[in-house]
């Protein structure tokens, strides 16, 4: 597994009825791939994962691997609360053709150092995919430490993590500590750039779902040192980054999918579509920032 560049946590595409929207689905995954993601992850928050049945979730992850037939890995997204069904969606990930898993401490439990790595290893043990480790301790209060890091070294599998913690700094606390053995990817839009700075190799994205040419562009500007040029494009995409940073991100980020032409804005209870004045202002936000869109060409070019 690759694990450098930039992956998007897709959103689920449904009808107004609440039924999946494949066609739309697959018209986001092209533009996707015409921007040059790195894989695509199924299944996280922004895929309304916790409103599938599992039915719908295996549905998706079948045809997502068809319709991408290798172009790129899939990588499905792991939130349980018990351990057991951990490993289930592990197995069933690789049955189905997935090409690796994103990973959450248990859902629900805030469990200790003892009972996270135990859970992470429990699922490590149970499949050989590739396994990325999601450090979000702002939005579901487990901190994975470097300890835990340490005691996680053994799981060969477990080869990366999604750095959220929202502290850039431990991006250079984790290469300090182990080197290569953890790829480090981003896991906070609004701190793109600094991660790369500090040595991010990957980035898993949100905006991307909206922008894709713009999110591989900044990170490939990035990774270019083409810093003066990025910053330019990164001063113009903060705005539209901080819907990521929302507990509405999930409706915020699929209106602008439905602003620039890849997707709809249906969500699904107990989300609801945006109404009234804080619509308004998601628009304009989402407007002024296609109307001041960047001309790539030259910077696809360079970078």
């Amino acid at each position: 597994m690759n694990w450098n560049g930039v992956f998007p946590a897709v959103t689920t595409k449904f009808f107004e009825d609440g039924s999946l929207d494949f066609d739309t689905f697959f018209r986001n995954l092209d533009a996707q791939l015409d921007a040059g993601v790195a894989g695509v992850i199924l299944g996280g928050t922004l895929g309304e994962s916790s409103v599938l049945e599992e039915e719908e979730k295996i549905e998706l992850t079948r045809k997502t691997i068809d319709y991408l037939r290798g172009r790129v890995p899939v990588i499905l997204n792991i939130a349980e609360g018990a351990t057991a069904k951990a490993v289930h969606w592990a197995r069933q990930a690789e049955e189905l053709g997935a090409q690796a898993l994103m990973l959450l401490p248990p859902m629900r439990y805030s469990s200790d150092h003892r009972e996270t790595v135990a859970y992470f290893k429990a699922v490590a043990e149970a499949t050989t995919l590739p396994i990325m480790i999601y450090n979000n301790p702002v939005d579901y209060k487990t901190y994975i430490t470097l300890e835990m890091f340490d005691e996680l070294q053994s799981c060969p599998t477990i080869q990366a993590v999604k750095e959220s913690t929202r502290d850039v700094s431990n991006i250079t606390r984790m290469k300090t500590r182990f080197g290569d053995r953890y790829k480090v990817l981003c896991g906070v839009d609004t701190l793109t750039m600094e991660s790369v700075i500090m040595g991010a190799d990957g980035l898993v994205a949100g905006l991307v779902c909206a922008f894709p040419a713009e999110t591989v562009v900044l990170f490939d500007l990035v990774k270019a040192h083409r810093i003066k040029e990025a910053i330019a494009l990164y001063q113009w995409f903060l705005p539209l980054l901080e819907l990521d940073i929302h507990p509405k991100l999930v409706q915020y980020i699929k209106l602008a999918e439905q602003m620039t032409g890849i997707g709809t804005a249906h969500v699904r209870a107990p989300r609801l579509r945006l109404v009234g004045e804080e619509k308004e202002r998601v628009e304009r936000l989402i407007q002024h920032g296609l109307d001041t869109r960047p001309n790539l060409s030259s910077l696809k070019t360079l970078a």
